[in-house]
Formats: C-alpha cells, sequence, structure tokens
C-alpha cells in the first residue's frame, strides 16, 4: 500500500467479511464504542453499532460488530475495497482449497479465499492475467465440527435487512448524544481527542493488476 501512495502503483487490496456482519461494506464509519459495554474510549470505525448482535455464524472471529481504526481509515479513504461473502460460499472455497492444497483452513480464512476465487474467476472471463496474493490466517483443524454440519448440508445463509442495520446505527447517535452531555468541556477549553484503540478482525485478500510483485 505504500507503493501505492507514494510510487503510483496500482495494486488492490480488499477486505473479505460474512455478510452476516458487514460491518466494512454496509456499516458506517463514525465514533462508537468498541465493546458492548462501552467500557472503550469511542473509536473512529466502519461499524454496525456496538448492541449488534451477530448470527450465530461459524467464523466465530468475524462476529464483530466494527472494524480496526486503521482499516476503516483506508477504507473511508478508498485506499482498499471490501466485499461480503455468504456463509455457504465461504465454505465452499475452503472445500475447494482444502482438496487442492491439503489444507483446512479456519473458517474465517474461508472468506478470503472466497473473496481470491472470485477474482480468479473474472481473470478467467477476461483474460486478463493478475497475480493475486491472500492471507490464509489459519488452519481449522480445531472447528471440523463447522465443515461436518456444511458437508450436511446444515448450514445456512444469514441475510440483514437495511431496518435492522440502521436499527442499531441509530442507537449509536444517542449513545453520542450522551457522552457528549456526560463530558461536555467549560467554555474555552481545548477537546482533547479521543484514544484511538484497533478492533474487530477482517480477512485480506490482496489483488496485483500487473503482472509482478513490485
Amino acid at each position: 500500500m505504500r507503493h501505492n501512495i507514494l510510487e503510483g502503483k496500482t495494486t488492490r487490496f480488499v477486505a473479505a467479511e460474512p455478510a452476516s456482519c458487514p460491518k466494512l461494506t454496509r456499516g458506517k464509519f463514525q465514533y462508537d464504542y468498541g465493546d458492548e459495554a462501552g467500557y472503550t474510549p469511542l473509536l473512529p470505525m466502519f461499524t454496525l453499532g456496538h448492541n449488534f448482535a451477530p448470527a450465530n455464524i461459524h467464523a466465530g472471529g468475524l462476529r464483530y460488530h466494527g472494524a480496526g481504526v486503521i482499516v476503516s481509515q483506508l477504507l473511508k479513504d478508498k485506499l482498499m475495497e471490501a466485499v461480503d461473502i455468504e456463509q455457504l460460499e465461504s465454505f465452499e472455497s475452503g472445500c475447494l482449497f482444502a482438496q487442492a492444497e491439503g489444507i483446512i483452513p479456519a473458517p474465517e480464512s474461508c472468506h478470503a479465499i472466497a473473496a481470491a476465487i472470485r477474482e480468479a474467476k473474472v481473470c478467467i472471463e477476461t483474460g486478463e492475467e493478475r497475480v493475486i496474493l491472500f492471507n490464509l490466517s489459519g488452519h481449522g483443524l480445531i472447528d471440523m465440527a463447522s465443515y461436518d454440519k456444511y458437508l450436511a448440508g446444515d448450514l445456512i445463509n444469514y441475510s440483514l435487512t437495511d431496518e435492522s442495520i440502521q436499527k442499531n446505527l441509530d442507537k449509536i447517535g444517542d449513545v453520542l448524544w450522551r457522552h457528549q452531555q456526560d463530558y461536555e468541556l467549560p467554555t474555552g477549553t481545548a477537546a482533547r481527542q479521543p484514544i484511538h484503540a484497533s478492533g474487530g478482525d477482517y480477512q485480506a485478500a490482496t489483488v496485483q493488476q500487473d503482472s509482478t510483485l513490485g
């Protein structure tokens, strides 16, 4: 990404997330708490609202209402992209990867694999050559039960309505208003900047547009 900014390179960076917890693709960039109880400082992030209750998907590490501060800012500044992946597509991609490479990926990592496969299919259709690099963040050996459920046909896709997402986002405005009232400073007092800390999780797939890793 440094080379993109300073040298005009055209590497695409794509964050892949579950469609059932789409903070980057359908969330809102604003200040929110990093935890449900509201103990953390207010953090600038793409969020679904700290009271958001995610579906019971089998990628537990991705069931978080917000994205990390740095990732959120990069997406806001259009230095990276984000895509959402349905649960069944992610497991299908994970099984394909296991058959091809002999490595059983973690359910979280399957989202990045699915995003990479999508990009590869685009190359097949267009005839374009690309170097596609993705992050395999972990193995799935401690979550084999989720693969059993997928192969048995017991998993489903979860979808969120715009209304349910907006309902949670509306609650953030109330929180920020109360926070402002609780910590309103005397006239003439310089406001202190909130402490920024990273939170959340995502899976990254990096797509190189030219044929060499510059």
